[in-house]
């Protein structure tokens, strides 16, 4: 679902070597007050800020892998640990999650899909593409029922949860929509407000402001 994803920063060089050193993903563009990394088949795009900024998003990994690429990171970066464990099963979705921070302390998840396999060496290639974005607002009903509205639909049911959880999206590709101040998952962060954009494979750009509210596009009207 998404093509593309523009997320704010105030440690560009910092979250520059993270992504092209230690996690060896391909840069594509560097630029002064910004640069991309390649995931899968996402763009990720981290534009300098000037203030602190930190999200939630996910990217897919292939199921077999799983256990392969959770030692590859632990070598690199530190994982996030939630009730005594460091990796969790969510029988859902059928997938296996891990969780770590960038040096903005950005909470990122690592989903294992059991039903995807991809044979040989952790490389770029294990990191598919972004499988989730963090939408966080004061008004989860109202941005819920825009991205519905827009064709996103929700998750199990229709009726967004104004203080819950809410995935929206098809397949494995979700925004995850709540409200300011909850705690994301295997994280000591409560959820804040930030700016971000998102390009979807259905030409839809999704973009959330400072203050919480959303607007979209439809890039091929």
């Amino acid at each position: 679902m998404f093509k593309s994803v523009l997320l704010y920063t105030d440690r560009l060089a910092a979250m520059r070597r993270f992504y092209g050193n230690i996690l060896e993903l391909e840069i594509t563009e560097r630029m002064e007050d910004r640069f991309t990394v390649r995931i899968g088949s996402t763009d990720v795009t981290f534009v300098a800020g000037d203030r602190p900024s930190f999200y939630h998003f996910a990217i897919n990994i292939p199921g077999n892998q799983f256990t392969m690429l959770k030692y590859w990171v632990k070598d690199r970066v530190p994982l996030n640990w939630d009730g005594g464990v460091d990796e969790v099963y969510f029988r859902s979705f059928d997938a296996d999650s891990m969780y770590f921070e960038d040096p903005a302390g950005n909470v990122i998840e690592l989903i294992g899909r059991r039903k995807k396999d991809l044979f040989g060496d952790v490389s770029p290639a294990s990191f598919l593409n972004v499988s989730e974005v963090g939408l966080v607002s004061g008004n989860v009903a109202a941005v819920g029922h825009s991205l519905q509205k827009a064709g996103i639909p929700l998750r199990n049911g229709t009726e967004v949860d104004p203080d819950g959880l809410n995935f929206l999206g098809r397949g494995d590709s979700f925004f995850v929509l709540v409200p300011q101040g909850r705690r994301w998952y295997f994280s000591k962060r409560d959820a804040e407000v930030h700016q971000l954009e998102a390009r979807l494979e259905s030409g839809l750009r999704v973009m959330l402001d400072e203050e919480g509210q959303l607007t979209i596009e439809d890039t091929e009207e």
